[in-house]
């Protein structure tokens, strides 16, 4: 079985840079997980009234309200199987800032329904949203993140376009520098640019045989709708 990136991108997939190759081949097949750490440059937000809703998403490993300066950076894609037997990686990234750490949590599967990859967000996977692959002319990776919908308890709904964000994350591998970098942009239809980061980080690769998947990298609660 190939990957959950390799299905969304199809023969699109040879086009990624080799390393990027690699990186976006982790699965439960592969049996291999991705780390990566390094240094994100500038960790940025919009407007003051954005910092609220960051702070709140904060309470659940969602955003980060804090802006920095060249804050060390950690991220660990894990492939498993949830309960519902769907094969899933973890993206969690850990933002060693000033005050205290902070994680921005997401798990993605493969739908077939919708064929694509969905991003849960969040530590309770109460938020769901389609992601779009495409590959830049230099190999590099771009996801756009399409429809967002709220699962919360019954809840079941579409977030309007008016109080949610798209994102736009920008990852290339640096051949000179022999590194990752990624570039993250959050931006609001009508209120602009909210939230982002951009960085580099290098990566090794994980036998999940031998060392399982950390328990604190899965999501709290799993969420069976997308």
């Amino acid at each position: 079985m190939t990957s959950i990136f390799q299905r969304a991108l199809g023969t699109d997939f040879a086009r990624l840079h080799p390393q990027l190759q690699r990186r976006f081949s982790v699965g439960v097949d592969s049996g291999q997980a991705c780390v990566g750490s390094g240094v994100m440059e500038r960790i940025w937000h919009g407007r003051a009234f954005i910092r609220p809703f960051l702070s709140f998403g904060s309470l659940r490993n969602l955003l980060v309200p804090e802006t920095g300066l060249n804050v060390p950076f950690r991220i660990e894609n894990y492939p498993y199987l949830d309960s519902y037997g769907r094969e899933t990686v973890t993206f969690v990234r850990t933002f060693d800032m000033t005050r205290k750490p902070r994680r921005f949590d997401a798990t993605m599967i493969y739908s077939s329904d919708r064929g694509r990859v969905i991003d849960y967000l969040g530590s309770h996977q109460h938020i769901a949203t389609d992601l779009d692959f495409k590959i830049d002319d230099r190999g590099g990776l771009v996801i756009r993140s399409g429809e967002h919908r709220l699962l919360e308890g019954p809840l079941a709904c579409r977030i309007p376009e008016l109080i949610s964000g798209t994102a736009v994350v920008h990852e290339s591998y640096d051949d000179e520098a022999d590194r990752f970098r990624i570039a993250v942009t959050v931006s609001n239809r009508r209120f602009g640019p909210l939230f982002g980061y951009w960085g580099a980080f290098t990566a090794h690769y994980v036998d999940v045989a031998e060392t399982g998947v950390p328990a604190n990298v899965r999501p709290r609660r799993e969420e069976a709708r997308h």
